[in-house]
């Protein structure tokens, strides 16, 4: 049976025989005789009836009713088979509101009735009330006392263990400098609570303890939903004792609603914390010391816990009794499941209001079904899906109804607010109640896509099931075989992407990285095969590594292959077939000459032989000039010319460059001593490594003794200081050779030819050249300040260094 409490009337419903058409198997008419007194009192003539606000079953047998009745509340009892009126009528005040709009919850337990309404006809004193009780005393709430309750608006209450706990929303007292913030609150008293002793708490309760529910969703600020609406009673939610309550926004916020869950485990864990108190009127709130609770523990039923040796509450210490009334209130407040909602709904400018919850929906009973009715007369259905003991909520939309038939509702304009929600299993029926009528609606509509099985699976409707005959048909007791239900689509963890992911880059990256390595390699090998020449990779053709080549320090062939090489023999100074004298000249710092280097092997050399592969003049081919650019620094320009200017007249010269007629893979000789010449008696000319690039320019121009330039007489080359030294004999013919810069323009040449057949060195300083009697093919070395050093390794960077100013230039 369904009972429907109205104004004036009770009407019982048979849920068996009811379908679409909700029809009253028997009606209760209470009607009010004080309506002529209620108008005088200048209340409004709609409030001069009697509203039953109070209907709840006493026992088994008998309900217990409680109406308005003009504003003088009466209560009585009935049976519920007859609806008949059993006993007399018992004053309703504090048991039942005296205005229809005011709050109020009430239920029986132990025998004993527990309401929380007001008790006035101002609605000034608000009160939790326990009477009607054969052997407990009538205890209620501290009067006029804010820190107990403050304008509250009472929800729900609940039997739950040894407790009766009370849900209700109030202003928060702890927050007055923020104005009338609501809160929602939670407060328990124990059944066998018998008031306090009577010089403390003398018929008020001793247990009563009330803490803040906290529905909020976390983050930088927290967003709170502060309101209660509606509250379910004790489910199983992942297998523990829960309540779903649904909350909204304050008045003056935003609209928002929310359904959050509250462990009973949790509530009870709030109360054992510890208390809040504010030590002055403009102090804030703070939690209490520890030290400073006294023992047995406030808010403690009498035999248990700390108050195990106490038989009765009126044996409290009054230590214990006066710190219970001065602070009732817990510092923590009672966290949400996951510490959030399960579900929100921001996007409305409607408000939530109802809720209802089936925890065995679906063939297997294992679906949790939530319907929320909302303040615009829609019914939201929401599948809510937990998985293991400590798992989270996962909620999906199912349907969002419009229940409000203003057909039969809309009698006189009324609103269209939900006001209640009862659920109707064994019937598959959800009854919506509002402010001028009933609406039965069926839990899932199955039938409408009875000739589609994927539109029957894609619901997602736990109610809904598709038959192997063709029907989407509705879970029935009747239905046994397993249904065909829609399988959710496998799904993979974000977390378990992001590391895929990330392990994809990272083998990408060092795959990448082999590729480039293998390429690079292969590319090293592949150059070092095609280029034999050691100077191959020298961007500079006549580099340090070049010169050191051109001197023979890179030639690895024994001497006699060296003369075996077909290669035409260069050099920069010719030796003349007749008898050649050595002078005598000693060296500053070492004591011999050049020409002492060069005379013990000298007369073994074949000059026919050597002179014929010498190149001529007209053999000679003239390579490209390369044009003349302008300097862009003075570093350039002293790397081409030597700080020397070019000279006026010169003969048409010839550079050995990066385009030389040389072939690439003949080995080159020096030029200023023989091939023969074994290496031991070189020079430190041979081994000092020239500190800038250097360019070999043979010019085409007579002798001043009327030889041509492979003359009989042979060229005489001495070799100056970098700056202009003056030089022995007064006449300085041209030069044979110069420096070429780089860009093919002849530079100043500071090594002048001298009448004499021998190539000299001039002293670092002050080296003066003496004149020589005889004419020969001598080489002499002037003195140098820089003693024999071992040659340097065979490795040679390609770029050469700057000169620096006061060396010498190779």
């Amino acid at each position: 049976m369904l009972y429907i409490a109205a104004r004036d009337h009770v009407f019982a419903i048979n849920l068996a025989a009811s379908s679409e058409q909700i029809i009253p198997q028997q009606k209760l008419t209470w009607k009010t005789k004080d309506v002529e007194k209620c108008t005088v009192r200048g209340k409004n003539s709609d409030e001069c009836y009697n509203y039953i606000k109070v209907l709840v079953p006493r026992n088994d047998e008998t309900l217990f009713a409680c109406g308005t009745n003009a504003f003088n509340p009466t209560c009585r009892n009935y049976k519920m088979s007859t609806l008949e009126q059993e006993g007399e009528e018992v004053v309703g005040q504090a048991r039942c509101p005296f205005e229809s709009r005011q709050s109020n919850v009430g239920l029986f337990a132990g025998g004993d009735f527990y309401s929380a309404t007001m008790t006035d006809f101002l609605a000034s004193d608000a009160v939790i009330y326990r009477s009607l009780g054969e052997s407990s005393p009538v205890l209620r709430t501290v009067k006029y006392d804010s820190k107990w309750l403050r304008e509250p608006h009472f929800l729900h209450a609940i039997e739950y263990g040894n407790y009766v706990y009370f849900f209700f929303s109030e202003i928060a007292v702890e927050y007055t400098t923020l104005g009338k913030v609501v809160f929602s609150r939670v407060a328990r008293v124990c059944k066998n609570d018998n008031g306090g002793s009577p010089r403390v708490l003398e018929r008020y309760w001793t247990s009563f303890l009330k803490a803040r529910l906290n529905c909020s969703v976390p983050g930088d600020s927290f967003f709170y939903f502060d309101v209660l609406q509606s509250l379910t009673n004790v489910l199983q939610i992942n297998h523990r004792p829960t309540v779903l309550g649904v909350f909204t926004t304050q008045a003056n916020s935003i609209t928002g609603s929310a359904v959050c869950a509250f462990y009973m485990d949790d509530i009870e864990k709030a109360f054992s914390g510890k208390f809040k108190e504010q030590k002055n009127s403009e102090s804030a709130w703070t939690p209490v010391p520890e030290e400073q609770v006294p023992k047995p523990r406030p808010g403690c039923c009498a035999g248990e816990g700390s108050a195990a040796a106490y038989k009765s509450s009126t044996n409290f210490p009054d230590e214990t009794l006066t710190f219970i009334k001065s602070y009732p209130l817990m510092d923590e407040s009672v966290p949400s499941v996951n510490d959030r909602p399960f579900f929100t709904r921001t996007t409305s400018r409607f408000k939530l209001t109802q809720i209802a919850v089936d925890t065995s929906a679906g063939p297997y009973k294992n679906y949790t079904v939530v319907f929320l009715g909302s303040d615009n007369g829609h019914v939201l259905k929401i599948l809510a899906s937990t998985e293991g003991a400590n798992a989270s909520f996962s909620t999906q939309l199912l349907e969002d109804l419009d229940v409000y038939n203003p057909n039969k509702c809309n009698v006189r304009g009324e609103d269209r607010r939900v006001l209640g929600l009862e659920l109707d299993r064994d019937h598959h029926a959800l009854f919506v109640a509002f402010s001028s009528c009933v609406i039965r609606v069926p839990l899932s509509r199955c039938s409408e896509y009875s000739h589609c099985k994927k539109s029957c699976l894609s619901l997602r409707d736990p109610y809904c099931i598709w038959l192997k005959s063709g029907s989407c048909v509705t879970v029935s007791p009747g239905v046994r075989r397993p249904p065909e239900q829609d399988k959710p689509s496998p799904s993979v963890h974000y977390t378990l992407l992001i590391a895929c992911v990330l392990v994809a880059f990272v083998l990408g990256a060092f795959l990448s990285g082999f590729l480039v390595s293998c390429y690079c390699n292969h590319t090293s090998h592949k150059t070092k095969k095609l280029s034999k020449d050691p100077e191959a990779p020298i961007p500079h053709a006549l580099s340090l590594r070049s010169l050191a080549k051109l001197n023979g320090l890179l030639d690895s062939q024994s001497k006699d292959d060296k003369l075996e090489v077909s290669s035409p023999k260069i050099y920069n100074s010719f030796f003349a077939n007749s008898k050649e004298h050595h002078p005598s000249r000693r060296n500053g710092h070492h004591g011999m000459t050049m020409g002492d280097l060069v005379h013990a092997q000298h007369h073994q050399l074949h000059h026919s032989s050597e002179l014929s592969g010498l190149p001529t003049p007209d053999s000679t081919p003239e390579l490209p000039i390369k044009s003349m650019k302008a300097f862009k620094n003075q570093w350039e320009k002293n790397q081409n010319c030597n700080n020397a200017k070019e000279p006026k007249s010169h003969n048409i010269v010839t550079s050995l460059d990066d385009s030389s007629t040389l072939p690439r893979d003949s080995l080159t000789r020096r030029m200023d001593v023989p091939p023969d010449i074994p290496m031991h008696h070189q020079s430190t000319l041979e081994r000092r490594h020239s500190s800038q690039r250097q360019s070999l320019i043979a010019a085409a121009t007579k002798m001043p003794n009327g030889g041509g330039v492979v003359g009989g007489g042979g060229g005489m080359i001495p070799r100056q200081h970098s700056f202009s030294q003056r030089n022995g004999g007064p006449h300085q013919p041209p030069p044979l050779l110069a420096r070429m810069n780089s860009t093919g323009s002849a530079c100043e040449v500071h090594y002048p030819l001298l009448p004499n057949g021998y190539l000299a060195r001039q002293h670092s300083y002050n080296g003066e050249q003496q004149e020589v009697p005889h004419r020969g093919a001598i080489v002499r070395r002037a003195a140098s300040l820089k003693p024999d050093v071992p040659p340097k390794p065979l490795f040679i960077p390609a770029t050469s260094p700057v000169n620096e100013q006061g060396k010498f230039n190779y």
